[in-house]
């Protein structure tokens, strides 16, 4: 299978490096050097390619998103912090017919630590007795703060019933791959919750495994939470 990788930076150069554990080969990478403006999204330029997979900036995922659903390539795309305008990208995919998976954040351990984190804040709920916080820390060059997937930890509190105030906070330092942490502090204890990183690993492992499920086929917008738990998929 061909893949496309639109953003060659460090996260793409990891991505090529174990695609052939995933049956694919890159066939095509666009980043700054050829396509600044946008001149690599040429039909010509995806005629062979299966999926593309997109780890770009916030400021330009939503541009190359629509070009990617114009030309009707499946595609997995890791950027953060463009989610508003969610709703305006997922509706050109829907339009051209083709598949996008998106996610606040590719590991999986991330996505089992959001399954535990909403558990317990249901738990929660039925002890008034606790306060909580959501924090995040991440490397210095990540632009988006809070995090999407903090903020997603959060809302998945909130979707099982915890209605109390959380508070939020993040860092940005170094060249930490990222840290979340969820707490419950009561006069008796604490509890804390965390998943630590170890490097971008993960993020490619997961968004390549998204890649491979759309290539057998699968169209329209999901996010990769449901592909990895198979709910309606």
């Amino acid at each position: 299978m061909k893949l496309a990788l639109v953003g060659y930076g460090k996260m793409g150069q990891l991505l090529e490096r174990l695609a052939p554990e995933y049956g694919f080969a890159v066939a095509l990478k666009l980043d700054v050097n050829n396509n600044a403006n946008g001149e690599g999204f040429l039909a010509e330029n995806f005629r062979d390619v299966n999926v593309a997979i997109e780890f770009t900036t916030p400021e330009t995922a939503v541009f190359n998103l629509e070009k990617l659903a114009v030309l009707r390539v499946p595609t997995v795309t890791g950027t953060t912090g463009w989610f508003a305008e969610l709703e305006k990208v997922t509706a050109q995919f829907e339009l051209n017919h083709t598949g996008l998976v998106y996610s606040p954040n590719f590991s999986i351990g991330v996505n089992i630590f959001q399954r535990v984190v909403a558990e317990a804040a249901r738990w929660m709920q039925q002890q008034p007795g606790y306060e909580s916080w959501a924090w995040e820390i991440h490397h210095s060059a990540k632009k988006d703060a809070p995090s999407g997937t903090l903020l997603k930890l959060v809302e998945g509190m909130r979707e099982a019933g915890y209605d109390r105030r959380v508070d939020v906070g993040s860092n940005r330092a170094g060249s930490i791959p990222g840290t979340h942490e969820i707490g419950f502090d009561s006069p008796a204890d604490t509890i804390t919750l965390r998943h630590t990183a170890r490097s971008r690993e993960g993020f490619a492992r997961g968004a390549l495994h998204a890649a491979r499920w759309l290539a057998t086929g699968k169209k329209g917008c999901h996010d990769f939470s449901r592909i990895l738990f198979e709910e309606g998929v």
